[in-house]
């Protein structure tokens, strides 16, 4: 692998003052495919790309990415969390949008690498992390509607905090009755650049009037439950744990799959199947819907207080976190952090 370090390193922020995604490291990795094979992994300055006008990603969004973190703990000890998980996923999303797929045992230690040389960029403060972005995107310099045949990978890092300005305040969530994510056979269950794209309008009707995500429906019948922009999205009703079944339309998140595991290996009762949003109202009417919350990578685990749906504001658990989304929350941030057992394999040690 060759590394080539920057003359010039940055000045690091403030890391009490984080945000999510506004300040990257000093290095990048990159790795470029040509004739039907993947060249080595390098370690570059963080710098902008060249690129032809007529390059590919720029006209048919053929591009993919994943969301991972590492941690330090007091002792320096630098972690991430179910990174071999992230590839697998790229992977398949690879394999969705006729893309080539990714060597986990070439690309993971060269990813370590990158962590190490910017030990220095990940924030210790409580909820903070050094947030990891792998990309890859159609690199061939022609128009034409067909799989490209050069591409690049590359890896960015940044050091971020809360992904909602609010912390661990309850979110407001409005259910999309009109838009829809993504169709049964599409590519809602790849992690792919489109599928963000599309969601941007209805997000930006939602917090025009005061809410912090879209919660999508299904597009077919447009009744249930999927995913919320960026997160899975679970119920709990009479104390059972609902999240919807992965049927092919909602993307199998890893902090999703990771809930679920922990939950179940806690006693709890988990249940993956669909559900309507008809049936969340009636259970919010009876007195049944005990709490509602969000995961993924970004936000981890996000508790909602309100779900909007046909005209009206459901208020859940008084907007305030429930005591099944705090235990989540505390065992599944204390496996991350190295404050709990791993008992599951689920973490990566770096140093």
């Amino acid at each position: 692998m060759k590394i080539t370090l920057t003359s010039k390193p940055k000045a690091k922020p403030d890391f009490t003052k984080l945000g999510f995604g506004k300040y990257f490291t000093d290095h990048m990795l990159l790795m470029e495919y040509h004739n039907g094979v993947w060249g080595e992994p390098e370690i570059i300055p963080y710098d902008d790309f060249k690129m032809s006008p007529a390059t590919n990603i720029l006209h048919y969004g053929q591009g993919i990415f994943e969301g991972v973190k590492a941690y330090k703990d007091n002792n320096g000890k630098i972690t991430t969390f179910r990174i071999d998980e992230n590839i697998k996923r790229m992977n398949k999303s690879a394999e969705r949008l006729c893309m080539p797929t990714l060597d986990a045992d070439v690309v993971i230690p060269a990813i370590f690498e990158l962590i190490k040389i910017e030990k220095d960029w990940i924030p210790t403060e409580s909820g903070t992390a050094l947030y990891i972005r792998p990309t890859m995107i159609a690199d061939d310099p022609m128009l034409g509607v067909h799989a490209a045949h050069n591409y690049k990978f590359f890896v960015i890092l940044s050091p971020v905090g809360a992904y909602y300005a609010n912390g661990l305040q309850p979110t407001k969530i409005m259910v999309e009755e009109h838009f829809v994510r993504a169709p049964l056979g599409g590519t809602g269950e790849a992690k792919c650049m489109g599928n963000y794209a599309a969601s941007l309008l209805a997000s930006e009707i939602a917090m025009s009037k005061g809410y912090d995500q879209v919660l999508w429906l299904d597009a077919v019948e447009h009744k249930y439950a999927e995913e919320v922009g960026a997160m899975n999205m679970f119920f709990v009703i009479d104390g059972e744990v609902i999240t919807p079944a992965l049927v092919g339309s909602i993307l199998p998140g890893i902090t999703r799959k990771s809930s679920i595991e922990l939950l179940k290996s806690e006693g709890y009762k988990v249940t993956e199947r669909r559900i309507s949003l008809d049936e969340v109202a009636k259970a919010y009417d009876e007195g049944r819907l005990n709490e509602a919350f969000g995961t993924g990578t970004a936000a981890v685990v996000s508790p909602v207080g309100v779900i909007h749906y046909n005209g009206r504001d459901m208020i859940i658990n008084n907007q305030e976190m429930g005591p099944i989304t705090a235990d989540l929350y505390e065992k599944l941030t204390g496996i991350q952090y190295g404050k709990r057992e791993d008992k599951f394999g689920w973490i990566f040690k770096i140093n």
